[in-house]
């Protein structure tokens, strides 16, 4: 068995399936990155609302600004509703969460690429935008209903 096949979870009171799963490496490195696609999207999103850990409304394209009905404050709290719903969906439903963050990485680095001084924080997220991708991929083999096998996660 390679470490890319799906292994069923097995009969109950059966642990050896699932002891080959948790020591796969590539399953270790899908509860990574899910678990990191839930927690910080929430966190960040939740901070939008209260500012602790930054001033998020700086981080607004003037041009992306522009283009919003809302101020750029209101603009931002629907940016963090859109984040702690996007960090459920991964927590939830990881093979279509992941698109979602991966799509919004996008977005948030095209954004930062409109602001000067900001091309380092566009480079981290696109980073993060890979490692995004890279959940998506796993999710495809962990997390998906197939045809014949359990869902995990």
């Amino acid at each position: 068995m390679t470490h890319t096949e799906h292994v069923p979870t097995g009969t109950p009171g059966s642990t050896a399936p699932t002891r080959r799963r948790t020591a796969d490496p590539a399953y270790q490195a899908f509860l990574i990155l899910r678990s990191a696609f839930t927690v910080a999207p929430i966190l960040f999103g939740a901070d939008k609302f209260f500012h602790v850990m930054v001033n998020w409304d700086r981080y607004l394209s003037p041009a992306i600004a522009g283009l919003s009905p809302f101020s750029v404050h209101q603009t931002m709290l629907v940016v963090g509703v859109v984040e702690i719903a996007a960090g459920i969906v991964v927590a939830v439903v990881p093979r279509v969460g992941a698109p979602i963050v991966s799509l919004w990485l996008l977005g948030i680095i095209v954004n930062l690429l409109l602001i000067p001084g900001y091309y380092d924080v566009a480079l981290r997220d696109f980073g993060l935008l890979l490692a995004s991708v890279a959940l998506w991929r796993l999710a495809t083999a962990y997390s998906a209903r197939r045809a014949g096998t359990a869902a995990v996660g």
